[in-house]
């Protein structure tokens, strides 16, 4: 039936909106952060809005935790203007709108965006380098030089280059013929933490994560987690620019998602590198959507006090 609305059936695009259940045991903030500047010239900066857009054919409920998203509430905090910015200048704007949302949320997802928000992502938190700890999942490395300026590339070399240790940064999901032996070299002598796809898919994506976040939590006051949809296999995710054939499922991402909203140093996480207008039924959208609600419902499990963090 055309327009019909069962209010049984609560949307993710509701929840956005601020529809929440009366018992909320804190909230999430949703920024977007339209940045684009990427090697392959797209329009991640419409990733914000179609994701959004996306999120009315999604449900709040997840089966498998027997969880509402809609027990956090939801700040939507809109789009910084920032599409046609350098990622340098981004960092004042995306630290302001952070120390706003961080003070009345648990956790803030950032909608990117191409993957140079990562970088002001985390000097948005505010805290030294050294007391923050970087999880990505992502097909790339991303260490390019950053001789000719910052782009989607390179915002983990340029951390490096800001002070961040590289003990403090995991990367998990790295793919064949996705990057080069000479990055490859940068990650080792800078001591990062590599694990490849081949890896990723040979384990239990979520308890791989489990892991991480808690060698991270040892190390650092603050966990910044960059979710790169192109390391989703290609069949997924074919508005990502980056995504190869063999990357992860959306179902094994989204329960690594569930699994970083529930750890409790997880202060936000950025969801980048979607360009809408090369999506197949807005298949890539629809998982993005999914990551954020699924991020949301750990949070949801980490606040009710048994995440076993």
């Amino acid at each position: 039936m055309s327009g019909f609305e069962d209010l049984n059936w609560p949307r993710g695009s509701a929840w956005l909106a601020g529809d929440s259940l009366p018992d909320t045991a804190g909230s999430v903030s949703v920024l977007g952060v339209p940045l684009n500047r990427s090697i392959t010239p797209g329009r991640c900066d419409l990733a914000p809005g179609a994701v959004r857009k996306a999120m009315h054919r999604l449900a709040t409920y997840d089966a498998a935790h027997h969880l509402d998203a809609r027990r956090v509430r939801c700040h939507d905090m809109g789009d910084l203007r920032l599409a046609e910015t350098p990622p340098a200048d981004a960092v004042a704007p995306i630290r302001s709108a952070m120390e706003d949302a961080l003070g009345q949320s648990e956790a803030v997802v950032l909608l990117g965006g191409d993957n140079a928000v990562t970088r002001p992502g985390v000097h948005g938190l505010g805290l030294p380098l050294d007391r923050v700890g970087l999880l990505t999942l992502d097909a790339h490395l991303d260490l390019r030089d950053t001789g000719g300026g910052l782009h989607n590339g390179n915002p983990v070399r340029a951390l490096l280059d800001d002070g961040m240790p590289g003990n403090n940064i995991v990367q998990i999901g790295i793919a064949p013929f996705a990057n080069s032996s000479h990055y490859m070299g940068v990650a080792m002598d800078a001591g990062i933490t590599v694990v490849t796809l081949a890896t990723a898919r040979s384990m239990d994506l979520q308890l791989l994560v489990h892991e991480h976040l808690l060698m991270l939590a040892d190390r650092a006051d603050a966990i910044y987690v960059d979710l790169d949809v192109d390391v989703l296999d290609r069949a997924f995710a074919p508005a990502c620019p980056g995504s190869r054939p063999g990357g992860l499922s959306p179902g094994a991402v989204a329960e690594a998602c569930y699994e970083i909203g529930k750890h409790p140093k997880v202060r936000a996480m950025d969801v980048v590198e979607i360009d809408p207008t090369k999506d197949v039924n807005d298949c890539t959208c629809l998982a993005a959507g999914q990551f954020l609600l699924s991020f949301a419902t750990g949070v949801v499990r980490r606040l009710d006090g048994d995440g076993a963090y």
